[in-house]
Parts: C-alpha cells; sequence; structure tokens
C-alpha cells in the first residue's frame, strides 16, 4: 500500500461525484515474477469466461498436512509473497497461491467484485483437485487478501477448517479514512461502499480463526485486526508479535506455523 496517503489524497481532491469507481486506488499489480529460488511448484492456468488467472501450487515433501489457498496483498504478485509460503511447504503444508486479474501472469484488472468472483471460483477448483479432497483446507489472507479471504470462508463454511490473517483491515472504505485526511471522510463514507467487508463478515466464520497483527504496522493500523477480532466468534486467536507490515512470517516463523498447526486441532 505504498503511497496509500498521497494516492487517495490525489483522488478524492479530484473527485468528480459522478459514478465513481475507486478500486484502481487498492490494487497495485505488478506482472514481472521475481526469481523463485530453492522453491519447486507447479503453474497453473485458470480460464474464467473473460480472463485467464495464473497460479502456483507449492507442494512438500511426503503427504500434506493440510491445504493452504493463499490470497495475497495489493502489491506484487505471488513471487513476492514466497516468503510467506516457503516455510509452510517446508513444515508440511500445500499451498496453493493465486494471483488475481492484471497480478503476474494474470490477465484483466482488479476491481473488489471481480476479485470477489475470482476467489470463489479459484476456491471451487482448488477443492476439485485429487490432492486437495481430503486434506483439510486453510484460508489464508495477507493484508488486503484478508478481505476476500474472510469472504470466502464465510461463504464456504461447510468446507473451510481454518481461517488465517495476517495484517487485516476491516474494510476498503475503513482504510481508505485511515489514510485521507479528516475533511474528506463524509464524501468518502457517502461514495466509496465496500462490496463486502471483514468486519461484518467474520462474525459468520465458524472455523478457528488466527489473526496476526503488530503495533509497529506503518501501513495497516492494528486497530482494524482489533475490531476484526472482536466481531470474531468462536475459537480465536489474536497474535501480536514485533515488527513491520507482513513480517511475522519472517521474524517468528516457527512460533507462526505452530499456531496455524494448533488451528487445526
Amino acid at each position: 500500500m505504498k503511497s496509500f496517503a498521497l494516492l487517495l489524497l490525489v483522488t478524492f481532491l479530484n473527485f468528480s461525484f459522478a459514478f465513481a469507481q475507486f478500486d484502481d486506488k487498492f490494487y497495485y499489480p505488478v506482472t514481472a515474477w521475481k526469481p523463485m529460488e530453492g522453491i519447486s511448484f507447479e503453474e497453473v492456468t485458470l480460464t474464467t469466461d473473460t480472463v485467464k488467472l495464473s497460479g502456483i501450487f507449492l507442494k512438500p515433501v511426503g503427504t500434506p498436512k493440510a491445504t493452504i489457498l493463499f490470497l495475497h496483498g495489493a502489491g506484487g504478485n505471488v513471487t513476492s509473497y514466497a516468503f510467506m509460503t516457503k516455510p509452510l511447504v517446508d513444515k508440511g503444508f500445500q499451498v496453493f497461491m493465486i494471483d488475481f486479474r492484471g497480478y503476474g501472469k494474470s490477465t484483466g484488472k482488479p476491481t473488489h467484485l471481480n476479485i470477489a468472483r475470482d476467489g470463489q471460483f479459484v476456491f471451487d477448483y482448488l477443492i476439485s483437485r485429487k490432492e486437495v479432497k481430503n486434506t483439510k483446507l486453510i484460508l489464508f489472507g495477507a493484508s488486503i487478501g484478508t478481505q476476500i479471504a474472510t469472504k470466502l470462508a464465510k461463504d464456504n463454511a461447510d468446507k473451510v477448517q481454518a481461517l488465517v490473517l495476517d495484517g487485516p483491515m476491516t474494510s476498503f472504505t475503513d482504510i481508505a479514512l485511515a489514510y485521507a485526511p479528516a475533511e474528506q471522510h463524509a464524501m468518502i463514507k457517502q461514495y466509496l461502499v465496500s462490496p463486502y467487508t471483514a468486519k461484518e463478515d467474520i462474525k459468520s466464520v465458524a472455523a478457528p480463526k488466527l489473526i496476526v497483527h503488530s503495533k509497529e504496522d506503518k501501513e495497516v493500523p492494528i486497530a482494524g485486526a482489533e475490531v476484526v477480532y472482536n466481531n470474531a466468534t468462536g475459537q480465536k486467536e489474536f497474535w501480536v508479535y514485533q515488527g513491520g507490515h507482513l513480517e511475522a512470517m519472517k521474524v517468528n516463523p516457527d512460533t507462526y506455523i505452530s499456531k496455524i498447526e494448533a488451528l487445526l486441532k
């Protein structure tokens, strides 16, 4: 979410008030893949009615502990988040990572609504694979990916065994409010409406939940994660680590993975 505050300020100062569409201010796709050194994976291409979605399937040695559908953040592409998924594969999880529209090798342009449709399309594909059918399924959202991960967990409650939200925000609207100057808040609330929100969807998620955030996070305020956690019901844990945005897997991978494993017990 680099330069998010400046982008939002410029956007809203130039707001035309008529049929505004701000989805493009939330997504910063990068098409070029980073080298995936020391990581073997199966590259997957899925075709919807209008676009092609690119994904990678990382598999561990031996029988997987569970399957993780990983939904990345606003910037980069799947290769940018390998630092979060490789430790999981090394510990026995199989991980499917998808690039939504415009990211990596995926075609099209991302919006909140088509991201949600693509998310369900990818979910349905993944659970149909033979090596996934008899495994427990974990949804893992990072940063802005926490919005779609929570929605998928709500919409597929009987198929999801756990939900991990790393660096979550409450809604698209709320993160815009967090960055924009106070004088823009009334306009944002009126015109920037979130089609789905983690803070509401989490109320309907029965699966065990792990919410991960840091007080030192300069990109997504921890206050949003606290709201999501407080709205969640059932088995849940709020892990606060020391470090920057999405750095928990870097600073303490063993603790992180042990907490994910605990969700499945």
